[in-house]
């Protein structure tokens, strides 16, 4: 025998609709600072007569493009299924993850470029020209604010479980990296050692690089029906003994489907109770697995017959 409801479409809609609120929020206001911050950042650039502040204003501009994508993706993601997607649209913002990744591996190595260009035009003799103060002022409003943006997306991501969101908010973290490379840049440019910002370049582009490759491997694993972590499949084994009638866990499988979960159980129940029972402890399991673990959007319960 086996169960396959899913859980009502009014419960699925209403969090759908939730998390893209969330989604659309956090995102609203990642534009809105990002351009702000961007001109900010690109006026002291040219007052302060610094190149890295420069380029540190355009870095924050294109992240204004890396979080439409994230808009595009969540969107996608959250489009009811039809004929042609039956079980929805979810690992859209797997795709979404990807590009976003490689956008933050392109912007990682730009940096780490630049930083070995520089570090090559230091030790064959040439100068650098040495920035104003309100660059340096810049540059730490910048840190401060992209940090905040980064914990700020990152509590959303975790919240919703969204992958695209978790990505955008690497690019905060990177922008924050960015932006202390171009401090120590500055100020070690003011204190007589400019060769200190081309080697912060290539910290940070370490740094970066990992963090895309990070992003990369959680969304592959996404689009792959990658298995749940132990840790996880764990509490449903325990959840699913806790309820009357299964007598053992024969099998469960999970996998992973953009940022939800589809779950398949085989349950061993008393092989002489009849089938309407059967049906109830299977509906009992499939409506606890549901229930416990939010990010489940499907779950199959078969039932095995067990001898006395």
């Amino acid at each position: 025998m086996e169960h396959t409801e899913n859980k009502t479409l009014q419960d699925t809609e209403r969090t759908s609709s939730w998390e893209q609120q969330t989604a659309m929020k956090v995102s609203g206001v990642s534009i809105f600072v990002n351009l702000l911050l961007s001109a900010l950042k690109l006026i002291a650039g040219i007052v302060a007569h610094s190149g890295a502040m420069i380029s540190d204003a355009i870095h924050s501009a294109s992240d204004v493009g890396s979080t439409f994508i994230v808009i595009v993706g969540v969107k996608l993601s959250a489009k009811k299924s039809d004929k042609e997607h039956q079980y929805g649209h979810e690992r859209m913002e797997c795709v979404s993850s990807i590009v976003l990744a490689g956008m933050l591996l392109v912007t990682g190595l730009g940096i780490g470029v630049t930083g070995a260009r520089d570090i090559v035009k230091s030790t064959s003799g040439g100068t650098i020209a040495v920035p104003g103060t309100l660059a340096l002022v810049a540059a730490v409003v910048s840190i401060v604010v992209k940090e905040w943006m980064f914990w700020y997306t990152r509590g959303a991501a975790k919240k919703i479980n969204s992958g695209a969101l978790m990505a955008d908010a690497w690019h905060h973290r990177s922008d924050a990296l960015s932006s202390i490379g171009a401090f120590v840049g500055i100020l070690g440019a003011r204190l007589g050692y400019p060769i200190l910002d081309p080697i912060a370049s290539i910290v940070i582009c370490v740094m970066i690089a990992k963090a895309a490759i990070d992003i990369f491997r959680d969304a592959i694993d996404k689009m792959v029906d990658h298995s749940c972590d132990e840790q996880t499949e764990e509490r449903m084994r325990r959840e699913i003994n806790k309820v009357p009638g299964v007598r053992r866990v024969d099998l469960l499988r999970t996998r992973l489907f953009g940022s939800k979960m589809y779950v398949d159980i085989e349950i061993a129940a008393d092989g002489s109770i009849s089938l309407h029972d059967a049906h109830d402890i299977a509906e009992n399991v499939h409506d606890t697995v549901e229930n416990k673990f939010a990010d489940v959007k499907h779950c199959m319960v078969h039932v095995n017959p067990m001898s006395n």
